[in-house]
């Protein structure tokens, strides 16, 4: 029996109470500043996003596309660099900088390589496509 009269158990309770907050998950400034302040990484972030899809919509791919691969590439960077960068702390330090790392250089390189006239060509991949394609 436990302190309350409630029996003892191993089992994983029905209804969890809490949850652990991520490392870093803190937030970004003090208490006392109105919640945007406090949210100023997830804001960045989220704004040259949406920045990003804007200029996308405005017939501009390519800087529209590079602007979504930075924000999540800025975001890997708050996530690696500060203490504490609040809602933008989703998973583990180490797997948020890899997963919004990734997905940013993904994006970028893809922004770069994208057809007509593209900025950035890597010869091994018309290669490679080419051998994977024959007819």
């Amino acid at each position: 029996m436990s302190a309350d009269g409630r029996r003892a158990t191993r089992r994983f309770p029905l209804f969890t109470r809490d949850t652990a907050r991520p490392e870093g998950g803190g937030r970004a400034a003090s208490g006392d500043l109105p919640a945007p302040a406090r949210q100023w990484p997830l804001l960045v972030v989220l704004a040259t996003a949406a920045v990003g899809l804007l200029v996308t919509s405005l017939d501009q791919f390519r800087i529209g596309a590079l602007l979504i691969g930075a924000a999540l590439l800025a975001g890997a960077v708050m996530r690696w660099v500060l203490p504490s960068v609040g809602m933008l702390a989703v998973r583990s330090r180490f797997t948020d900088i890899v997963t919004y790392g990734v997905l940013g250089l993904a994006i970028v390189l893809l922004a770069l390589m994208a057809q007509p006239k593209p900025w950035l060509v890597i010869p091994y991949l018309k290669d490679t496509l080419h051998f994977t394609m024959r007819s």
